[in-house]
């Protein structure tokens, strides 16, 4: 790659670099210690989610490096920096979580400041854990500069005498523990080797499922968003991101060209394919608002509905990330469901190659039941499944995959936090058959639509995760396992039909026919909420008080701003 064959004067980098006026510029840049030539070659943004909160995000810096040297055999010059993450297995379970959610967009924002305010011409972006994932994702295409995605690898799993265990394990043995079937010395001694190494959790909870749509969707290369953090493979794929984003400069390849309408319905297919968590039906339209492309939670529901489920990882099935790798990687997965039409093969990706011709080489590995055929499914439809009803009008989500009962009726059981439900559930206050309501914990009402990992789990621990239903205008997590609805929209905190529910209310979830409904008459309806009034959260300053100001509804992402479709000018055409 000749760095001297791009023309720079149309890169928003020369506002920095070229010209007699940007002196100033160029000597802060001498200042690092670049030569003239690093400083007229093109500038790469070297994104990083690195900090050392957790497991997911700490080799993040060193695999930086590798892509740094990269960017520099190619012939342009790095320019690292990093962003924030808050890691959802550290914010799980206390107020911690509402800044979970929140922290996507902010990364988001923050990336496409630091490439704004600097005058950046690429981005190669690393991320680790959940919301970093969709919130750099969501920045390179919202800059629509030329970008790669690196996904920090994943973790390895754990021994806990002699079976494979991750960190749902862990949240698991809380609840076992309330009821005593875990004593203190058990609990202690699977806390200390359920999580072995760097990398984000192992199984296909959040983190794993959006690096899975990283490759679908076409933004990082194939085969690189499945090796684990601690294989040393992973400074090739490294290494090559940096290499490749050379060339797609060269080539004018932009994120815009690559996230498509066709190609958010691939990444929503291997969500289904793998039974992927929840949280993909929020960012995938979030992805989508950045772009202008209208794709929102029923869209995502509609792909997930004629999606076969072919993919045994837990927490629904059996294995985890390091085997699908080591089994084939994302694109065995993607080949059985592009040869069997469940992909589009001619969407663009960032090897300047078309998701087809990348499959081209791939084999079948029949020595291996990770993956299924998508002929041979381990259920016809996906693993995650939308639903919609008088109690969720705009829609709502569940995880299917790896339950045998898809049918729940029962009287509701209302809390109006996540603390409430998590000690009626930690005191065994609840009874068989209730179908328990966690409202006011949406983006608005939450703040910040924190996860329910704690409860649920706590209740799958005590044995009751096929005994009791969930729903909430909250999430859940991937590692969410049971009969757990969420995103049920419109949220309890602007009169959504949740906020109106009382205790025995009669309440039926179909996952088969796809609806969420309750006992109830629109009369009924509408006479209670002619009674509700709104509630006042305690965050009223700060950075969770302004996500709450500007944040939109789960159905279209959780979006907090107009996005591509409102844009006078892209970043990139600066």
């Amino acid at each position: 790659m000749d760095a001297h064959a791009i023309d720079k004067s149309k890169l928003p980098s020369r506002h920095v670099t070229e010209g007699p006026s940007r002196a100033p510029h160029r000597s802060y840049l001498y200042a690092m210690g670049l030569t003239k030539e690093e400083i007229h070659q093109p500038l790469v943004g070297v994104a990083s989610c690195w900090n050392e909160a957790a497991p997911c995000n700490i080799s993040l810096m060193r695999q930086a490096q590798v892509v740094k040297k990269g960017v520099t055999a190619a012939k342009g010059t790095p320019r690292e920096f990093c962003t924030i993450t808050v890691t959802d297995g550290i914010a799980m379970g206390h107020q911690g979580m509402k800044a979970s959610l929140v922290s996507r967009d902010l990364i988001a924002d923050s990336v496409e400041l630091t490439m704004r305010g600097h005058a950046y011409d690429a981005l190669v972006g690393l991320a680790g854990c959940d919301k970093s994932l969709p919130g750099m994702m969501m920045a390179m295409v919202r800059l629509n500069v030329p970008s790669v995605f690196i996904y920090g690898g994943s973790i390895l799993p754990g021994n806990f005498r002699g079976q494979q265990v991750t960190v749902q394990d862990m949240f698991e043995a809380v609840g076992k523990h309330s009821v005593g079937e875990m004593s203190d010395a058990d609990l202690d001694e699977i806390e200390q080797v359920a999580c072995p190494s760097a990398g984000s959790c192992g199984a296909q909870f959040t983190a794993n499922t959006m690096a899975t749509v990283a490759e679908a969707i076409g933004l990082a290369l194939p085969y690189s968003c499945g090796a684990p953090a601690p294989y040393e493979i992973r400074d090739k794929f490294c290494y090559a991101s940096g290499e490749i984003v050379m060339e797609l400069l060269a080539r004018n390849i932009r994120p815009r060209d690559i996230v498509t309408r066709k190609s958010l319905e691939n990444a929503a297919a291997v969500v289904a394919a793998s039974g992927g968590s929840t949280n993909a039906a929020l960012h995938l339209p979030a992805m989508a608002h950045e772009c202008g492309i209208e794709f929102d939670l029923f869209d995502v529901a509609e792909i997930f509905k004629k999606t076969p489920y072919v993919a045994d990882l837990k927490p629904g099935g059996r294995y985890v990330a390091k085997d699908m790798f080591e089994a084939g990687g994302i694109p065995l997965l993607m080949k059985t469901l592009l040869e069997h039409g469940y992909l589009h093969g001619d969407c663009l990706t960032v090897t300047g190659r078309t998701i087809a011709e990348n499959m081209a080489k791939v084999a079948w590995n029949p020595n291996q039941d990770v993956v299924r055929p998508a002929d041979q499914p381990i259920t016809v439809t996906g693993g995650v499944v939308g639903l919609r009803g008088n109690l969720a009008p705009d829609g709502a989500i569940v995880k299917v995959a790896g339950m045998k009962n898809l049918k729940f009726s029962g009287p509701a059981r209302c809390f109006d936090s996540e603390e409430a439900a998590f000690e009626a559930v930690s005191k065994r206050q609840y009874k068989e058959g209730e179908v328990l309501v966690i409202r006011y914990e949406g983006p608005k009402g939450g703040p910040g639509m924190r996860e329910m990992l704690s409860t649920t789990a706590a209740l799958y621990g005590q044995g009751m995760g096929d005994k009791v239903a969930l729903i909430t205008d909250g999430r859940f997590s991937g590692a969410t396992r049971g009969f757990c609805v969420g995103h049920v929209g419109p949220e309890a905190a602007v009169c959504g039909p949740i906020a109106l529910l009382r205790d025995g209310d009669i309440i039926t979830i179909d996952a088969v026919d796809g609806t969420l409904d309750v006992g109830l008459s629109d009369d009924d309806m509408k006479q209670r909420a002619e009674g509700w009034q709104p509630r006042e959260t305690d965050f009223q300053s700060g950075a969770i008080w302004k996500y709450a100001e500007l944040v939109g509804t789960a159905r279209y992402g959780a979006v907090t701003h107009p996005g591509g479709a409102a844009e006078k000018h892209c970043y990139a055409d600066v």
